[in-house]
C-alpha cells in the first residue's frame, strides 16, 4: 500500500509546490485551529488512507494496516520536502517554494521533530480513512457532506457575509464568523452537524415521504416550482452586484449549452466551434443597437434580439451544409475550423469598417423594459433567467418531439436512422441551426451586459467549457446542463480571488468525476441506462472467463 502513499505523497508535494497549499492557507476553515491549506494537506493523508484500504483484499486488520501506511506514507513525503528544503535551495527552483511555505509545514518545529510529526499524523488520518472505508455508505457519506459543508464555509466566507450582510441577520453573521477572520469554531460545528444530519434523514424521508409531500405527482411538481421561482429571485437580492454578475455569467453558459447539447447530447454532432454562434449573436445585436460610429441601426434590444436568433440560425445552417458527411473525431475538427474563421474574419482589416477589428464594437446601450432600463447585473440576471428558461422550455418540448427522437436515432446509428426514413440532411441541419438560435440569444444578452463586443472575447476555450459543462452536468439532459454551468462556471467564478489556482481545481475535478461518475451529476436516464448496461457487459466479461471451468470450450 505503499505505493497508493506515494502517489498521495507526490500530490501533496505538488500542491504544495505549486503554492495552492499557501493560497489556501490564506482562508481559515476554523478560525486560529484550521486553514483551508492545512484541510487540503490532512484531506491527502485521509484520502490516501481510504484508497489504500479499499484496494487491500484482507480482513479488517489488514486494512486498517494498509490505511495506516497508506496515510503515512504520504506524510514521510511532506516530511521529506521540509528536510530537502533544508540542504537545497528550492526556491531557486521553485518560486512557490517559499519561508511561508515551509512554516506551514514545519509547523514552525525541527526538521526532525515536524518529519515524525508529519508521520504520524498521516498514519492516524489514514486510519481513520481506512475506517471510513470499512463502514456503509449510509455513514460515511453524512460525514463527508457535513466535512464538505464545514469546508466550504470557511471557502466561500465572504460570499456567506455578504449574505448577512442586512442590520438583521448581524446576530448570526457574528456568530458565525470572527470579525475580520473565519468561522467561529461553533459556528462551523453547527454547520458541519446540521449538513451530515440533512444528508442522513434525506434517504428516510424518500422512503417514507411526510404527509405534507403526499400529494399528487402535479401538486409536487408546482410546489416545488414556486419554491425555485422564489428563491431564483432572492438570489441577487441576498448576494449582491457580484454574485448577481456571476449568476449572469452561468446563465450565459447555460443558454450555449443547451444549444450544444442538442447538437452534442441528442444529435451526438460534436461542435468544438460553437463559440462562433455565441459571437454572431453578439455582433448582431451590437451593431443594430450600437449608438457608436459602428452602429448601423440604433434599434432597442428587444427589436434586434430577433434578428440575431436568426442570423445565429441562418449561420449554423451554412456551417452544416459543408460537414453533413463527416463523422466523429473528423467533424470536430471541421467546426473547430469554422470558429476560427469567424474569429479571424473580425479581426481582419478587410471587415475592420463595418465590425470595427480588435477595437470591436463600442457604446451598445442597455436594454430598457417599460421606461426601467436594466442596467445592473442585478437586472440583467432577471433576464437571463427568463431567457434560460425560455430556452430550456423549447429544448424540453424539442427533446419529447419527434425530431427530438429522429436526434437521437441519429446519434445511435445514422446509417440505421437513414434506413427507417430519416431524413439526415434535414435533421442536422435543424440540430445545428437550433443549437446555434439558442447561442445567439445568448450572445445578444452578454452584448448589452459588457456594453461593448471585442473578438477577443470570443476564444476557443468557450466552446470547450461549453462542450465540458454539457459532459459533467450529463450528456442529453437539460437540468443536467444548468447544474454543469453551476459547478463549472459559477463555483470557480466564486473563487477567482485564488487566481490561476482555480483553474487546476477545475481540471482535477473534472478527471475525478470522469473516473468516478462519467454519466455526470445529473444524467438523461437513456445514458444512465446506457453507461451502466456497458459497465456491467464489462464486468460479466471479467469474470466469465475466470468461472469456466478447465478443460472448457
Amino acid at each position: 500500500m505503499w505505493r497508493v502513499g506515494l502517489v498521495f505523497g507526490a500530490v501533496a508535494c505538488f500542491l504544495s509546490l505549486v503554492g495552492l497549499v499557501e493560497a489556501l492557507h490564506a482562508r481559515w476553515v476554523v478560525d486560529g485551529w484550521v486553514s483551508a491549506g492545512q484541510a487540503l494537506l490532512l484531506g491527502v493523508f485521509l484520502a490516501s488512507g481510504w484508497v489504500a484500504a479499499r484496494r487491500s483484499r484482507g480482513g479488517l486488520a489488514s486494512r486498517l494496516g494498509a490505511g495506516f501506511v497508506g496515510g503515512a506514507t504520504p506524510g514521510f513525503c511532506v516530511g521529506f520536502l521540509v528536510w530537502l528544503r533544508s540542504q537545497v535551495d528550492l526556491r531557486s527552483m521553485f518560486i512557490n517554494a517559499s519561508p511561508v511555505l515551509f512554516q506551514l509545514l514545519s509547523g514552525g518545529r525541527p526538521v526532525h521533530v515536524a518529519w515524525i510529526g508529519a508521520v504520524g499524523v498521516g498514519g492516524l488520518l489514514g486510519l481513520v480513512g481506512a475506517s471510513g472505508a470499512a463502514l456503509p455508505t449510509r455513514v460515511v457519506g453524512p460525514v463527508l457532506v457535513g466535512l464538505g459543508a464545514g469546508v466550504s464555509l470557511g471557502l466561500f466566507q465572504d460570499l456567506v457575509v455578504l449574505i448577512l450582510q442586512p442590520e438583521g441577520l448581524a446576530p448570526i453573521r457574528d456568530w458565525l464568523f470572527v470579525a475580520g477572520g473565519g468561522p467561529t469554531a461553533q459556528g462551523a460545528a453547527v454547520v458541519s452537524v446540521v449538513s451530515a444530519a440533512v444528508a442522513a434523514v434525506r434517504p428516510v424521508l424518500r422512503a417514507r415521504p411526510t404527509p405534507v409531500l403526499r400529494l399528487p405527482r402535479r401538486a409536487q411538481r408546482v410546489l416545488w416550482g414556486l419554491v425555485g421561482v422564489a428563491l431564483l429571485a432572492a438570489l441577487p437580492l441576498a448576494g449582491g452586484p457580484f454574485v448577481a454578475q456571476v449568476l449572469v455569467i452561468v446563465g450565459l453558459y447555460t443558454l450555449m449549452g443547451q444549444g450544444l447539447n442538442l447538437e452534442v447530447g441528442l444529435a451526438g454532432l460534436l461542435d468544438l466551434g460553437f463559440v462562433a454562434f455565441f459571437a454572431i449573436g453578439a455582433y448582431t445585436v451590437g451593431l443594430l443597437t450600437s449608438v457608436g460610429e459602428h452602429g448601423i441601426a440604433h434599434w432597442s434590444f428587444w427589436a434586434a434580439v430577433p434578428v440575431a436568433v436568426v442570423v445565429s440560425l441562418i449561420a449554423g445552417v451554412i456551417l452544416g451544409i459543408p460537414v453533413l458527411g463527416i463523422r466523429g473525431d473528423y467533424l470536430a475538427i471541421a467546426t473547430l475550423g469554422f470558429g476560427e474563421i469567424v474569429r479571424l474574419l473580425v479581426l481582419s482589416d478587410a471587415l475592420r469598417p463595418w465590425l470595427g477589428g480588435s477595437q470591436g464594437v463600442l457604446a451598445i446601450p442597455k436594454p430598457v423594459l417599460a421606461g426601467f432600463e436594466l442596467s445592473g447585473p442585478q437586472h440583467l440576471y432577471y433576464l437571463t433567467v427568463v431567457a434560460s428558461a425560455v430556452v430550456a422550455y423549447v429544448a424540453w418540448r424539442l427533446q419529447d418531439s419527434r425530431l427530438g427522437r429522429a436526434w437521437i436515432a441519429i446519434r445511435e446509428d445514422e446509417d440505421v436512422a437513414e434506413a427507417l426514413g430519416i431524413n439526415l440532411v434535414s435533421v442536422k441541419l435543424l440540430a445545428y441551426g437550433l443549437g446555434a438560435a439558442f447561442a445567439g440569444v445568448g450572445g445578444a444578452i452578454f452584448a448589452v451586459m459588457v456594453g461593448s463586443v471585442f473578438p477577443h472575447s470570443f476564444q476557443l476555450l468557450i466552446s470547450i467549457q461549453v462542450l465540458a459543462l454539457i459532459i459533467v452536468g450529463g450528456m442529453g439532459s437539460i437540468p443536467g446542463v444548468i447544474v454543469g454551468s453551476a459547478v463549472l462556471i459559477g463555483l470557480p467564478e466564486l473563487l477567482r480571488e485564488f487566481g490561476e489556482f482555480r483553474f487546476l481545481v477545475y481540471g482535477a475535478a473534472l478527471v475525478a468525476m470522469m473516473l468516478l461518475r462519467p454519466e455526470g451529476l445529473l444524467p438523461a436516464a437513456v445514458q444512465r441506462r446506457e453507461l451502466h448496461a456497458l459497465e456491467e457487459e464489462k464486468e460479466a466479461a471479467v469474470v466469465a472467463p475466470e468461472a469456466a471451468p478447465e478443460g472448457g470450450c
